[in-house]
């Protein structure tokens, strides 16, 4: 049952992220991986929310906790991703963006989670 509903948040984690990364590269250059950065700063913010606002005040159930964090937020951000446009980056040369990508995705996630840490308190 536990591996059904990581699946499911997975699932639905993995859609949105595709949803969101592919609008931002509507609208932001194609030069760098913004969609990525953005689907890891809103799954970091919202993980730090489901951490520090339910998880700290035990509000969430064991069952909810798989879904939203493991499963959806899991799903949402992906490290894979972001290690693929970084060394494709590198591939092409552009060290300066890849360095960039790896500095603002690092910088920002973190920032997320504490962003999250705030709200919450």
């Amino acid at each position: 049952m536990k591996l059904l509903i990581v699946a499911i948040g997975s699932g639905a984690g993995g859609a949105l992220r595709f949803w969101i990364s592919s609008m931002t590269q509507k609208f932001l250059p194609a030069y760098f991986p913004f969609g990525t950065l953005t689907v890891n700063l809103l799954g970091s913010l919202i993980l730090g929310i489901l951490i520090f606002a339910f998880d700290d005040k035990e509000l969430l159930s064991s069952s909810m906790k798989l879904l939203l964090a493991v499963g959806f937020c899991g799903g949402f951000t992906t490290f894979s991703t972001f290690s693929f446009e970084t060394f494709n980056l590198i591939k092409d040369t552009e060290f300066l963006l890849a360095g960039l990508n790896v500095l603002l995705n690092v910088i920002l996630t973190l920032a997320g989670i504490y962003i999250g840490y705030l709200i919450t308190r």
